[in-house]
């Protein structure tokens, strides 16, 4: 997935549209930032697009494995924002090249307990987003928990599920998503559905189950909250990762579990 990103503009115009590219396609999107923020130029200051993103996103009240928000500075004004899911090298080559003055991601830099050390690959990483004069703005669990904006909200839209609740896992409130189809479907379609949504097929660990009715999701590295889906009482757990160790847990708690892709 850290293969995938888009480019947006911020610019307005009369009717308040942007555009924005994804892959090789480009389609009229709209600006979701307050016009009043736009400069004569239709540029945004970069603190005050940090300022909105925060805010949006509930960044102060989440307990992290990072920092979220603002982790590199480059220029102080922002008209192209690219966005993608990992800082990685190539990602950050991308935006550069495209001429990006800031770069927001789900996953960013300087993770708890990593080397602290700005050295080898992450000198790379840091070296080309400061040539390009490019901002690095991430959020981690803001973006896995806003029930608006957020992976796991669209995951449920893509899913076709009716959001019942969000629990809390790993210390993490609403982290663990739960809800219903509107129809209730085989395993095979669900799967089918599935790989559908995502363009991706799935690792699949059948349950036996006829039909799906409550599912439960976490995007990402959850797999090991398939116990506490199982705990709910849900038919199927969709997440990003599989271990071999939580196939047995899926199998034996009677819940079908579906990996596709962090």
């Amino acid at each position: 997935m850290t293969g995938c990103w888009r480019r947006w503009s911020v610019r307005s115009t009369r009717d308040g549209s942007g555009r924005h590219r994804c892959g090789r396609r480009e389609r009229a999107a709209p600006c979701t930032l307050p016009l009043r923020w736009h400069g004569s130029d239709g540029m945004i200051e970069t603190p005050r697009l940090v300022e909105y993103l925060d805010d949006l996103l509930g960044a102060a009240s989440i307990r992290d494995y990072a920092p979220n928000g603002w982790q590199l500075e480059g220029s102080p004004r922002i008209e192209r924002l690219m966005t993608g899911v990992t800082a990685c090298q190539p990602l950050l080559e991308a935006a550069a090249a495209w001429g990006a003055d800031a770069l927001l991601v789900h996953h960013g830099w300087f993770w708890k307990n990593e080397p602290a050390a700005i050295t080898g690959m992450k000198h790379r990483r840091v070296r080309t987003a400061l040539e390009a004069n490019c901002n690095l703005l991430a959020y981690h669990l803001p973006l896995d928990v806003h029930p608006v904006f957020g992976n796991n909200a669209h995951l449920g839209r893509r899913l076709g599920a009716t959001v019942a609740g969000q629990s809390e896992v790993a210390g993490v409130p609403g982290l663990l998503w739960h809800g219903h189809l509107a129809e209730p479907v085989g395993e095979s379609a669900f799967a089918a559905r599935i790989e559908q949504g995502l363009a991706r097929e799935p690792t699949w660990v059948s349950a036996g189950h006829e039909r799906i009715r409550s599912v439960a999701w976490c995007t990402g590295g959850g797999q090991d909250f398939v116990d506490a889906a199982a705990d709910m009482g849900v038919e199927a757990f969709v997440t990003g990762e599989i271990s071999e160790r939580t196939t047995h847990c899926a199998r034996e708690r009677g819940v079908a579990f579906f990996a596709a892709g962090h």
